[in-house]
Order: C-alpha cells, then structure tokens, then sequence
C-alpha cells in the first residue's frame, strides 16, 4: 500500500517542525497533533490539530483514515524525568493511547521515535540495534522509551500493526527553543555566559536535523520492504562534549568559559551509533557532521 496520509504527533517540536514541512514539500498529506501550536510556521497551524495525548476524549477528535502514524510527542529532556519521574509515565501512557487509537481504527503503519539512551551506560560505546539491555536502563526516560517499544511489539503480535523504531541520537539543528545541549550552550555563550558540562570524558553522537529528517522520510518511502524494524539515525561519530562546546565557542568568537562538573544521575555518558543497518536498508548517508553542522545552526540561531 503506497503511503500518502500521515498523522504526526509532536508536529510542533524541533524534528516535528522540520519533517512537517518537508513531507508537505514532497506532497504528503499531513495532519499534526499537538499541545501546542507551531511557532514557527503559520501554514503548519492549519493543519495541526491541538490536543493532548493523555486525554482519550481529545485524540477521538482526529480523523481515522491515516495511512501511517508517526509518534514523536514525549517528553523527552533526560534530566527533567530524573526529577520528576511521571514525566516518562506520561509517555507510556501517550504511546499506548495512540497505538490504542491506531488499532481501533485499523490504522496498520506506525513509525516511532526512541532514543540512543535504551542503550545505557553497556562496555562498548559503539551500539548495534541488537545490544539493549533492559538490566542497565539509567533513567525513567530510558525505561519509558524501552516499555513504548516493547508496546509497540505487543501490538504489532497481537493486532498485525506494522513498525518501524528509529532511535535517534542528540538532534540539533534549527526549531530548537529547548535546553538541550547545543542550543544551550549557543544561547549562553551568544550572552558571553559560562557553561557548564557535567562530565569531563562524555562522548556522544550528534546528528544534524537535516541528515536526521533524510532518515525519516526514506524510512516512509521504503516502509513496506522494511517494515519490523529497529533502525540507529545518527552520524555514526562520536564527539566529546567539551569539543563541541569550543567549536560552538570559537564559531562564536567569544571568551566564555566551560565550566567541569561531574555527570548527573542518569545520563549516558558514551554512545556512537552503529548506523550499518541504517546504511543497508535506507542507503542513510549522512552529510552534516559536526563541524558543518554546528556552522548551520549558529547561522540559523543569528537569523531568528
């Protein structure tokens, strides 16, 4: 079955924002929902609807005629659900709701996002879609992402609901307002303000948003041949935090200084996506890797 209507949750978050717009440039129709509408585009309002996933009577509001789900809304900073754990709840509850509402609607495509922190804290930072071990989960994020895949699982067991995960790995680029790392660490030193990076040794994969949305879409494009499947979306390099913190500073051309503490309770200190099996069965390539990448966004951040 070829693909054609898409609903998008979470169409008004960073990834959200930048694939709403490019699967409207290739002619998808799309329908957003979220809690809140797009700031950054007025076109992507009209075809967004506004509710929120923890509240069946607001989800029944959508039309049931999609050809595939995609599922990007969660909560989704790391720290924020070690403080408060019912954040990662909330996205359990979310995930099954919208499964809960694909399967009575008999809506047989579903695409979801999960993350790089399922792998925890394992011997070998290099990961392979294969190396979850559910005995080393270092947070209530980490557990919420592993439990909303092994849903995703169940459903596609008991009511033939066709999947693809992607485990995506520190998205930065353009459309980000939040705290994560490199929007950050550019707000503060824009301001000349110190930073703080909590772990002197931790080491990351970073993926532009745009090689990011390029592994989505020909996730969409190629579904029905390689459906049932676990895919890393990364650059498939590791960079240290601090590297990246004076890459950003000397673009920037600023003295802030970057301040050492230790890391914070569950967070992943070390991880570089294995991307073979993206490589494989996407012929994923990315074209953004750090120093370019971190060139983009500041461009993007001077401009708006």
């Amino acid at each position: 079955m070829k693909i054609n209507k898409i609903l998008l949750t979470g169409s008004s978050g960073t990834i959200g924002t930048r694939l709403f717009e490019k699967l409207l440039e290739r002619g998808y129709k799309v329908i957003g929902f979220d809690k809140k509408l797009n700031e950054w585009h007025s076109m992507l309002d009209n075809l967004t609807i506004k509710g929120d996933l923890l509240k069946k009577r607001e989800i029944s509001k959508l039309p049931n005629d999609f050809d595939l789900i995609i599922h990007f809304a969660a909560n989704a900073r790391v720290y924020d659900l070690v403080v408060k754990p019912d954040l990662a709840l909330e996205n359990i509850i979310t995930t099954y709701n919208i499964l809960n509402f694909a399967f009575k609607n008999k809506i047989k495509n579903f695409i979801f996002s999960s993350s790089r922190e399922i792998y925890s804290n394992k011997p070998s930072i290099i990961s392979r879609e294969t190396e979850v071990d559910i005995h080393l989960c270092e947070s209530p994020y980490s557990a919420s992402k592993i439990a909303n895949e092994t849903l995703i699982y169940s459903f596609s067991k008991c009511y033939n609901i066709d999947y693809l995960i992607l485990r995506f790995s520190n998205v930065y680029g353009m459309y980000d307002r939040s705290d994560r790392f490199v929007p950050l660490m550019i707000k503060k030193m824009q301001k000349n303000q110190n930073v703080s990076i909590y772990g002197k040794n931790k080491l990351l994969d970073f993926t532009y948003i745009d090689d990011c949305i390029e592994g989505i879409i020909k996730s969409i494009e190629r579904f029905p041949k390689i459906k049932n499947n676990a895919i890393n979306i990364g650059s498939g390099r590791g960079e240290k935090l601090t590297n990246v913190a004076r890459l950003i500073r000397n673009e920037l051309g600023n003295k802030s200084k970057i301040i050492i503490k230790p890391s914070r309770t569950g967070e992943v200190i070390g991880y570089i996506a294995d991307i073979s099996k993206a490589e494989k069965l996407l012929d994923y390539n990315p074209q953004y890797f750090i120093e370019k990448g971190i060139k983009l966004t500041i461009n993007w951040y001077r401009k708006h």
